[in-house]
């Protein structure tokens, strides 16, 4: 990327990336032109091009930011520090909630991007995503307390399996319009309170 994107005040370069954010939220990678995102920024196409060589440039650019701000929030939330499985996920959902809230076409670019299929720029999402996410996710599964589980259990099935079903819900809402916060608080928390009921002891 071109060093002087950074140059520009930051109100250039926050809508310059919350344009990206919009047009890759609402179409396929594919389909999204470089010319509806420079229009949306309020640039020339060519600018945009200065600034970013190609469109996999930018697209990777916009999912890193993106990482990078869910990280700061997640952190915020202290969501990595809990011992408490239930507790972390609960402050997971209201982190990623209220940025949903705040950045909400950078909510729905994520969810795309990372069931982006096109070739192009699927293994450097993946490859992202794991940096970010995954080695927290390992380190934070380290350090649960595994007291109040169901004896025997195997904690690292059991969160795959609730990361599955979590990924799966926010593709289906995808597919049905959007993303409708209050909507997935609700639901969540009815999700946490199903998955305390089949795999923490019995009081």
């Amino acid at each position: 990327m071109n060093k002087k994107f950074y140059e520009l005040a930051r109100e250039k370069q926050e809508r310059i990336l919350k344009a990206g954010w919009r047009v890759f939220s609402r179409n396929p990678y594919k389909k999204s032109p470089m010319s509806e995102i420079a229009a949306e920024a309020g640039i020339s196409k060519s600018l945009l091009f200065y600034y970013f060589a190609n469109k996999k440039e930018l697209y990777l650019f916009l999912w890193e930011r993106c990482a990078e701000i869910t990280m700061q929030y997640m952190e915020k939330f202290s969501c990595y520090e809990q011992k408490d499985l239930f507790e972390a996920m609960y402050r997971g959902m209201q982190a990623k909630l209220r940025l949903m809230t705040k950045y909400p076409d950078m909510g729905l670019f994520a969810v795309r991007a990372f069931y982006e299929k096109e070739e192009e720029i699927c293994g450097a999402i993946k490859e992202s995503y794991d940096k970010f996410f995954q080695v927290k996710t390992e380190k934070m599964l380290m350090q649960l307390d595994r007291e109040p589980f169901v004896e025997g259990i195997d904690l690292e099935m059991m969160y795959q399996e609730m990361y599955w079903a979590s990924e799966g819900y926010l593709w289906e809402m995808l597919q049905h319009g959007g993303l409708d916060v209050k909507r997935m608080e609700e639901d969540f928390i009815r999700l946490l309170d199903f998955w305390k009921s089949v795999y923490l002891k019995k009081k």
